[in-house]
């Protein structure tokens, strides 16, 4: 196996990126390409599948160049994407999904939010599915996007040839099958995997009968297992465009977070004992934050997305939360202060991104105490879990006048502190229902901070490790090129084989953990203050 190498392609919200990888799961080469997004009032958020696509074909160019291996040596590829829905006619062209009339815009964000009102009417019909989602559907699913696009531009949805979850929509834009993956449809669109079937009285309940009634052709009739081979590999158009070879085998794709889960929960700790997955919690830290714990039996915990069956890890039940904004939200919380553009200049004069530059402040000053007296609950697009609320705001208590460098510092370790209460809230919530978690493997690009994962290790009272690769979600991906090109039989061996665990981070005792209970307490009673808020002037 030596002599093979895997490509994981990982399409963010942001941007599009690639990694070569060996069979060992060493990474040789990668490269990443922005891709446009639209935000509109009304909470829309767009792209474009062809700008996404071609962003795609620049990052495995790049990625391949610098890794200096020649096509012909790929023997797998693999994708992962964000939830997004991408919206094509029966040839596969572009249709408008909002307002703007724009075709080329035919890709409804994850992250939009337009469907608030859709998502509250397939709530209050107690659908049985609803089960299956933490008993509670959230508006960054598909089904509620589908309402709103038939209520708002029926013309559009009857003519649509396919309805796609994004990572479905790279995987047939490679190889033109139209089959599935049992990780978006089940997680994403309502999709029963432990009866293998599509629930139609639930299509006809919402107002999507229409689905039901072709037989889910448009949404996916055919559905495989994580990591199958896609019908015969790489087409000529789609290798062109990659610069692959025609026929390297595909596998079958993976949410974004699922892919990093994959690349990360597998793996055997430093003393090469193999991994127990269902004792692991992984964390994925990006825009937004996602939690997946596995279990062996299904287990219902209210407000955290599952059970869902092989949606991760094939044979395993998944439960998935995590926060609609993470690394989204912390971004935004320093642009509230008066500092931010002062501490923009002196972190690229010091050639580090921002967050790093702060955080090399924070560990210069101290640690999570000097959040002290400053409470932030970084709710700004709702909580996803464990309370399943997507009106929730943010609540910043404790403000004051100064406007200095150090007290922007002291904001974003506050900001720090509130996710990782996030975090611990869905942590408990699954400990509730029998979820006994050992570990949290942690991944996505703002886990590279160690800040981060030593106050995510106090906050939960959980061991934080890290993976020994650097890209794990990419990772994570390239095993199902692996897979899907036979260099491992099953995923569950491709997960052991290609990666492993590097540093790991104890949670604090004594003082520091005293700390965070208390500010737990103050986390969990502004929170409660902004709903009893909103209820107050509804």
């Amino acid at each position: 196996m030596g002599d093979q190498y895997f490509i994981g392609v990982d399409v963010g919200t942001g941007s599009a990126r690639a990694g070569v990888f060996d069979a060992s799961g060493k990474l040789l080469g990668s490269a990443k390409q922005a891709i446009t997004i639209w935000h509109e009032p009304g909470d829309i958020v767009e792209q474009s599948s062809e700008n996404i696509w071609q962003a795609v074909c620049a990052s495995v160019k790049g990625a391949l160049a610098e890794a200096a291996v020649e096509p012909g040596a790929i023997a797998g590829i693999g994708f992962d994407a964000t939830c997004s829905l991408v919206v094509v006619g029966k040839q596969g062209e572009p249709l408008s999904v909002g307002p703007s009339d724009d075709p080329n815009r035919n890709v409804i964000v994850w992250m939009d939010h337009r469907s608030l009102d859709q998502t509250r009417r397939i709530n209050e019909t107690g659908e049985e599915v609803l089960r299956y989602v933490g008993g509670v559907i959230s508006p960054e699913m598909e089904t509620p996007k589908l309402l709103w696009l038939r209520e708002h531009k029926p013309e559009i949805f009857a003519s649509a040839g396919y309805f796609f979850d994004l990572p479905d929509y790279l995987s047939w834009r490679a190889t033109g099958s139209l089959s599935r993956s049992v990780c978006t449809v089940t997680c994403k669109w309502t999709y029963l995997a432990h009866e293998k079937r599509w629930d139609a009285g639930y299509f006809h309940k919402i107002g999507l009968g229409a689905l039901a009634d072709e037989g889910f052709a448009r949404i996916g009739d055919t559905i495989v297992d994580v990591g199958s081979p896609l019908g015969s590999g790489l087409t000529e158009a789609a290798a062109a465009d990659l610069g692959l070879t025609a026929g390297i085998p595909v596998g079958a794709s993976l949410i974004d977070a699922h892919a990093g889960g994959i690349g990360t929960v597998g793996a055997a700790g430093k003393d090469g004992q193999g991994a127990d997955v269902t004792a692991r919690l992984a964390y994925v830290f990006g825009t937004s934050a996602c939690t997946m714990a596995s279990t062996r039996e299904a287990a219902f915990v209210p407000g955290v997305w599952g059970p869902y069956f092989s949606a991760m890890v094939p044979g395993l039940w998944l439960n998935e939360g995590g926060q609609s904004a993470a690394g989204a939200a912390l971004d935004h919380l320093l642009t509230l202060h008066p500092a931010y553009a002062q501490a923009v200049e002196r972190a690229e004069s010091a050639g580090r991104p921002l967050l790093a530059w702060l955080e090399a402040q924070a560990n210069l000053a101290g640690d999570a105490t000097l959040a002290r007296s400053i409470h932030v609950v970084p709710e700004f697009l709702g909580n996803r879990a464990p309370h399943a609320d997507p009106d929730a705001r943010a609540v910043i208590a404790g403000l004051d006048l100064e406007d200095d460098l150090d007290s922007l510092v002291r904001l974003y370790v506050a900001g720090l502190c509130g996710l990782a209460y996030g975090a611990r809230q869905i942590v408990e919530a699954m400990a509730a229902k029998g979820i006994v978690l050992q570990q949290i493997i942690i991944s996505g690009g703002a886990a590279q901070s160690p800040l981060v994962r030593q106050i995510i290790a106090d906050a939960t009272g959980i061991e934080v490790a890290v993976a020994e690769t650097p890209e794990p979600v990419l990772l994570g991906a390239a095993m199902l090129g692996a897979v899907a090109g036979k260099a491992y039989p099953a995923l569950a061996e491709a997960m052991s084989g290609m990666s492993a665990l590097g540093a790991t981070y104890a949670p604090g005792q004594g003082e520091i953990r005293a700390f965070h209970e208390k500010k737990f307490k103050v986390y969990e009673a502004l929170q409660a203050a902004g709903r009893q808020a909103r209820e107050l002037m509804a």
